[in-house]
């Protein structure tokens, strides 16, 4: 049975209890994706290892954005 008909089917079953339907396929998969690595990162702590992840790559991030604002202007050739 696919993940699609599973979804059917409960959304039947639901509608014919009287309880409110289950949440469409995928709409928490970026809220269990980071909840791995926040759980992955959380280990590496407690196991005395660095914890590489979303502040690192948020810092990295802000500072291309600025490095990119103070390099100098190019300017298009005409020739």
């Amino acid at each position: 049975m696919s993940v699609t008909q599973q979804y059917l089917l409960d959304t039947y079953r639901a509608h014919q209890l009287g309880t409110p339907p289950p949440p469409p396929p995928g709409t928490h998969d970026l809220r269990v994706l980071r909840a791995g690595c926040d759980e992955r990162r959380f280990r590496a702590v407690i196991a005395g290892r660095p914890a590489h992840g979303r502040l690192r790559h948020a810092l990295r991030h802000a500072l291309r954005r600025a490095l990119g604002r103070v390099s100098p202007v190019r300017t298009r050739s005409t020739g």
